[in-house]
């Protein structure tokens, strides 16, 4: 059995120092077999806590460690604080380790800052910057949240995902033993653990977020509809039991992949998976779809509490880069809806400027206008949408907004 810590810290080094994606370096990490919910456990429950775990490490360290010895000291702090693991047992493990990884000069440090760590002298300042630091995100988040939500803000940062989103096709009755939640959408529900079996790849079953379902579900049946940013396709599934064609597209190739092996699990055959850029005017597509969905690339803010990685290297010059992408895609798609058709814009995140800002300043030079829509899921009307907010849709945050296009075919 390997060290504890080991496999954590073989997955966070790549999240830390690479800039991996937390799913993406679960996967291609080998770790061990046994373990893997704990190790999974760990590495989530670090990055979640990274705020807090980063200011533990800056009360007990005179100056900051190296990458290694800092990823090493929050593994053992999140055991230590949050699984409750004896200080000394997962102290003797960090030692341990850093030795392993021929950091034994760093081992002195690590041993002597566990012993000495108390949790009660760790202190936050008050205010924005407290809260930037308690819950790891960037400030210039902090302050915009703040600016939109006041006293609700804390709330909307330390919102946790509920568990494990599962739709099903059929035989949810084999599984609903199990503790769960129920959602207001049909064969849907939360787990708080849920391993998937081989009915997963027969297509009885698939994980999904309730913010893709709960667009889906906004969105009204219909003939032909282009799904504009389609990957890894389940929209597209779900669309295709209320329109009669789903055109999918994606801007890479390896995307379009991830949609054409979602629609084979699942047995679809009215969903064509195609490689365009959906911010490029395609002239085959002007006036040729009766609704078009863009479920814009944006900061994901709203869905920290499953991907908390997220919080990471997030700068407001690449918040500014992802706004012109939004619009131009939007801008685009709308050319190719029908006349009385509809115009579905969503995000998965929980800043105005995203969202309605986004719509609003489409609005004020085309031929569109607000349609007003529903959901059983929790939400906040907003002028032209409807805006999710984690800490009441279970730890979700996004947006939608349909807009329908005046005049008659």
């Amino acid at each position: 059995m390997t060290n504890p810590l080991y496999d954590p810290y073989q997955i966070l080094c790549r999240v830390y120092g690479e800039g991996a994606h937390l799913k993406q370096a679960i996967a291609e990490t080998p770790i061990e077999e046994l373990n893997r919910l704990r190790t999974v456990k760990i590495v989530y429950g670090v990055l979640e806590e990274d705020g807090y775990l980063s200011q533990c490490i800056r009360t007990f360290a005179p100056k900051s460690p190296k990458l290694p010895v800092r990823v090493l000291l929050k593994i053992a702090l999140y055991m230590i604080l949050f699984l409750h693991k004896q200080k000394y047992m997962v102290t003797d493990n960090a030692v341990a380790l850093a030795k392993k990884l021929g950091k034994g000069g760093a081992s002195g440090f690590i041993n002597a800052f566990l012993r000495a760590f108390d949790a009660g002298r760790v202190r936050f300042p008050e205010g924005e910057e407290g809260l930037a630091l308690r819950y790891g995100f960037p400030p210039f988040v902090v302050r915009k949240l703040v600016a939109e939500y006041g006293d609700r803000t804390e709330k909307i940062l330390s919102a946790r995902s509920r568990g494990v989103t599962v739709r099903f096709e059929r035989g949810e009755e084999d599984y609903l033993g199990r503790a769960h939640i129920d959602t207001p959408f049909p064969h849907t529900y939360i787990f708080q653990n849920f391993t998937r079996d081989e009915r997963f790849f027969a297509g009885d079953y698939t994980f999904q977020s309730v913010g893709s379902i709960a667009i889906c579900d906004v969105i009204k049946p219909c003939g032909r509809i282009l799904d504009a940013c389609a990957a890894p396709g389940g929209k597209s599934v779900l669309l295709a039991k209320k329109c009669t064609e789903v055109v999918s597209c994606e801007l890479y190739p390896h995307r379009v992949s991830l949609i054409e092996q979602y629609v084979a699990r699942m047995g679809v055959k009215n969903v064509i998976a195609l490689c365009k850029d959906s911010a490029a005017f395609e002239p085959q597509y002007e006036g040729a779809f009766d609704a078009v969905l863009c479920d814009v690339p944006c900061s994901g803010l709203g869905t920290v509490s499953e991907n908390p990685d997220l919080k990471l290297n997030k700068t407001e010059e690449k918040f500014a880069e992802l706004q012109k992408t939004q619009f131009a895609i939007l801008q685009n798609c709308a050319g190719y809806v029908k006349a009385g058709g509809r115009l579905y814009y969503s995000t998965c995140s929980v800043l105005s400027e995203e969202n309605d800002g986004i719509v609003q300043q489409f609005l004020s030079s085309s031929d569109f206008s607000v349609e007003e829509i529903d959901s059983p899921l929790c939400h906040e009307r907003t002028r032209c949408g409807l805006q999710f907010l984690p800490d009441e849709a279970f730890g979700a945050g996004f947006y939608v907004a349909c807009l329908i296009r005046n005049g008659t075919n």
